[in-house]
């Protein structure tokens, strides 16, 4: 057994189009509290939501299956890879997942550009699948089974797109999209979806739930 702090494994999943580096603030506070942390980038443009799980999290899952306990801290769709991973795969050492951002009901965003021309090539598959409609995968993946704590932005740096979206949003996800039955806990927070991984305080609240099993409210 490789001796930490916490004996405990903590891998971090980035969002959309972004690479691991959008996880290094957060992969450095981790790392500061004594957890092991997998900070590794995974393709997100170039295959479906249900392939990209198997590339991102098995690997991991083999690494962190030395530890304790497994964790996950994911941003936007990084949250609906470790959905889909478990819908098809049991983590016995599982002790909690933060989700900040994640589109668990889809994203209206989605529904209103995915016909423009350009935005498969951008998004790939997987952007296409995050949606509401016929072709959503978070809304086909069913209720929590597992225990999750959800951070939800309150704050847009993207106006146009926040107008595509039903009440209050973080510039790409509704809070009532970030919302998953089955849920441990949910905190709204003024922050924006882009940086959210970032914010000082939302890194107080990761913290405190990977240690509590809940936000401070």
């Amino acid at each position: 057994m490789t001796s930490t702090a916490h004996a405990s494994c903590v891998i971090l999943l980035h969002g959309l189009a972004r690479t691991s580096s959008s996880m290094t603030v957060m992969e450095e506070r981790l790392l500061e509290q004594g957890y092991h942390v997998i900070n590794d980038g995974y393709p997100s443009r170039d295959a479906s939501i249900e392939e990209l799980a198997e590339i991102a999290i098995a690997p991991a899952i083999q690494i962190c299956n030395d530890y304790d306990e497994i964790n996950f801290v994911t941003h936007s769709l990084g949250g609906i890879l470790v959905r889909q991973y478990l819908s098809r795969h049991e983590i016995p050492k599982l002790k909690h997942v933060v989700m900040l951002g994640p589109p668990n009901q889809g994203s209206e965003v989605v529904d209103k550009l995915n016909k423009i021309p350009g935005f498969q090539f951008i998004n790939g598959d997987a952007g296409l699948q995050l949606g509401t409609g016929e072709l959503s995968v978070p809304n086909k993946l069913g209720p929590a089974n597992f225990d999750v704590g959800i951070i939800a932005g309150t704050q847009s740096i993207n106006l146009i797109l926040s107008t595509f979206i039903p009440g209050v949003d973080d510039g790409k996800v509704s809070i009532e999209s970030t919302k998953l039955e089955g849920m441990n806990d949910h905190l709204e927070m003024a922050t924006t979806h882009t940086f959210m991984m970032k914010n000082k305080k939302v890194l107080e609240q990761v913290t405190h739930y990977l240690s509590n099993g809940k936000f401070v409210q």
